[in-house]
């Protein structure tokens, strides 16, 4: 990693420190939280019976369009026969040589949006349940209740049926696309980035993941640190409810999952983030064992001067690590 330079404090109005007191030397030292029991097994199962699904995926030409793709309306069935819609994005010019799905964040999604880093691959951009294109009562498409859905049913919480979308998202790809199996990678961020982590951990289909600004990592530390994002509400209502819903939030969490995440992974993680807290997203890298590179952006969730050439950099990153793919 190169230098990085010496950034002054971000001026924000938050009543919070974002940066939380870490410094990057500080950050690299955060350790994911001990493995609960059953951690691995469970997951193991979920993922077996995701990839006994059916997904009948079905494609239309879209009305949305996107620079130098072919954009297809894009749909498949999930797990309890859940519907997930989204889009494909085809390269104009030429034969896709690699898949890249899309992980959205909690905003949700209501067209494709870039940039995309690699002109030679297939988008694949499924919409979590419950968000943009895959809402659908009762699920609320508002963050703050999205996160607590069935949050008292470890077996039924929101993120596993999310991170089943994703693993049957990658069969409905190959489905369709049989010959790029074995080139498939990922892309997530925020929201998408800790789904991604918790999907990677046991998803070998996949053959390289990109996170950015990952959320649900380490969740002891996320129920104590202070945020505009999501997680306040899950702080609350574990306060209002009970400390016992700690042990369901366990179950989902990204730093844990990343330890037996074992293909090359590429993460950008922000020194400075209102919504997602810097060490949570740390604790996701640090847990790493395989292969893995690391972008450090100045802030995450919040705008900044630099921002715009980070993200050119980055793109650039992300055009040669999933290069690998296509040869």
């Amino acid at each position: 990693m190169e230098r990085l330079p010496t950034w002054p404090p971000l001026r924000h109005d938050y009543p919070f420190d974002p940066s939380y007191g870490y410094d990057l030397a500080a950050l690299q030292q955060v350790k994911p939280p001990p493995e609960p029991p059953g951690f691995a097994a469970t997951w193991q199962q979920w993922y077996r019976a995701a990839l006994a699904i059916d997904p009948r995926p079905q494609v239309i030409i879209s009305g949305d369009q996107y620079p130098g793709f072919r954009v297809l309306d894009w749909s498949y069935t999930s797990t309890e026969g859940f519907p997930i819609r989204g889009w494909l994005l085809l390269p104009q010019q030429q034969a896709p040589t690699k898949a890249l799905i899309l992980g959205h964040g909690y905003g949700g999604l209501i067209q494709p949006e870039g940039p995309l880093p690699c002109p030679d691959a297939l988008y694949a951009v499924p919409c979590f349940r419950g968000l943009g294109r895959s809402a659908r009562p009762p699920i609320s498409s508002e963050p703050r209740w999205h996160v607590l859905h069935n949050l008292d049913q470890p077996d039924r919480y929101i993120l596993r049926g999310c991170v089943e979308d994703l693993w049957i998202a990658t069969s409905a790809l190959l489905i369709l696309y049989p010959w790029l199996a074995g080139r498939i990678g990922y892309l997530g961020i925020s929201f998408g980035g800790g789904v991604g982590a918790l999907a990677l951990a046991w998803e070998k289909r996949i053959a390289r993941g990109h996170l950015n600004v990952p959320t649900f990592g380490h969740q002891p530390l996320r129920l104590t640190l202070p945020t505009a994002g999501s997680a306040a509400s899950v702080q609350d209502f574990v306060r209002r409810h009970g400390r016992h819903l700690a042990v369901n939030l366990a179950l989902y969490d990204a730093a844990v999952a990343a330890r037996f995440i074992r293909q090359p992974m590429h993460l950008a993680l922000a020194l400075f983030d209102p919504m997602v807290p810097p060490p949570g997203q740390f604790a996701i890298y640090n847990a790493l064992s395989g292969e893995r590179r690391l972008f450090i952006l100045r802030a995450g969730h919040f705008d900044y001067p630099e921002r715009l050439e980070q993200e050119r950099q980055l793109l650039a990153e992300l055009q040669d690590f999933f290069r690998p793919l296509g040869e």
